[in-house]
């Protein structure tokens, strides 16, 4: 992937805005983890970081292509359960720092990634990361998702100066963790759909060029479902280049707007019950496919129904927030005060551009189009309905958009119908 050429292609974008990404070396393909040595050549006191199962997969040969150069070779244990990126990990990197550590390197997917990308913003350092799985895209994001205070946030910190893939890797990974990265990716379809309808609604900053870049890697990995089910290397290593790239489309706008809307508020939203009543969840990126489909039928819908605008009754929304949320409730309902959005008055907007509205809900792929396009990695929507229920479901689409802070069709099923 030749990430400098994609850098310049942006340089002089007609959206008016500045496009900037801070990676400066991508390197994916076979044996790939040699270029480590490379990348790590001006650094003397280096923290590597990694867990129990990406230290087996990668992290042992990255220890030994370092050898001296590694100050501390940390290894977050987990008791046999997934990696939270909490507090309580942040502190254990922060306490490997020393006043001599000069650069982080990563090994593993989104909670390695996250975890070492805030850590080195907020402690100045550098970092790359060594990836052990296609499973989503946040390599390259300037975003860094985390569970604070029982809360998803994304922070904003500094994307790696350089990403290693090594395909002879990736293709080994959990086939759960490759469906996770195809199935990000193809939810891009969804979260494409809410950026224009904010645009529409709310005139949110929009960017052609970004869009199209995005779009493109989407229909690009829905023909790939053939060779990644076969885990054929150079298809595994094409996920992974959108991947990055989608990620660094997310860097150019300086936010996640490219690859997460209303299909990633829902999938925020099982992890993030499951951690609080130590339910089962999907990986993200499943999670992601399947809210995709959900999301899709919202957009249904709507289409078939006339906007009215329903009355907000305070009371109602933050008993229902408390009986979700529980100890996170109040990090909700501030972020709902601060905000103010169900206060607003958008009613002559949505009523005077609902044709508009509704042509942009069009574009979307339909829910059959999406379970298409999961069944051909083996996701089966059955398997999302069974999992959450029902009610869980119905819960994620009325207030799983109170996570964040960002417009997508959730709101306006949540306000208008």
């Amino acid at each position: 992937m030749d990430i400098q050429a994609l850098h310049r292609s942006f340089e002089n974008c007609t959206c008016g805005r500045v496009h900037s990404c801070p990676v400066e070396f991508v390197e994916i393909g076979h044996g790939a983890t040699v270029k480590i040595a490379e990348v790590c050549r001006d650094y003397k006191k280096i923290l590597l970081v990694s867990d129990e199962n990406t230290y087996k997969a990668c992290g042992k040969s990255v220890s030994d292509l370092l050898s001296e150069k590694v100050e501390k070779n940390l290894i977050l244990r987990s008791d046999g359960k997934v990696v939270i990126p909490d507090e309580e990990k942040i502190s254990e990197i922060e306490a490997a720092i020393t006043k001599e550590t000069d650069f982080v390197v990563g090994v593993g997917s989104g909670v390695i990634n996250d975890l070492c990308k805030y850590v080195s913003f907020k402690n100045n350092l550098r970092y790359c990361i060594v990836a052990t799985a296609p499973s989503m895209d946040g390599y390259a994001s300037v975003g860094s998702a985390l569970i604070l205070e029982g809360m998803k946030v994304t922070l904003n910190a500094r994307p790696p100066m350089a990403i290693i893939a090594d395909t002879e890797v990736l293709k080994d990974a959990s086939f759960d963790m490759i469906q996770a990265g195809y199935g990000d990716i193809i939810g891009k379809f969804s979260c494409l759909n809410d950026w224009k309808l904010s645009t529409l609604i709310n005139g949110e900053y929009f960017c052609e060029a970004v869009y199209n870049l995005t779009e493109d890697c989407t229909k690009r990995v829905v023909k790939m479902a053939e060779g990644i089910v076969a885990r054929d290397e150079d298809t595994i290593g094409a996920l992974m280049e959108a991947l990055v790239t989608v990620g660094v489309a997310m860097s150019y706008v300086g936010n996640s707007r490219p690859a997460s809307g209303s299909e990633h508020h829902l999938s925020h939203f099982f992890e993030i019950t499951g951690i609080l009543d130590n339910k089962e969840y999907f990986a993200h990126g499943i999670d992601v496919a399947f809210s995709a489909v959900k999301t899709a039928k919202i957009r249904e819908g709507l289409l078939s129904r006339t906007p009215c605008h329903n009355a907000f009754v305070r009371s109602e929304w933050e008993n229902e927030i408390r009986r979700i949320y529980s100890t996170s409730a109040d990090g909700v309902i501030a972020l709902q005060d601060k905000l103010g959005w169900y206060m607003r008055d958008d009613e002559k907007v949505v009523l005077d551009k609902w044709e508009e509205i509704r042509a942009v809900l069009k574009e979307s792929p339909s829910p059959s189009e999406f379970e298409k396009m999961l069944s051909k990695v083996g996701l089966d929507f059955a398997d999302f309905k069974k999992l959450y229920g029902e009610d869980k479901i119905k819960d994620a689409r009325r207030y799983a958009k109170d996570l964040k802070d960002r417009y997508t069709v959730l709101w306006l099923d949540y306000c208008y119908f």
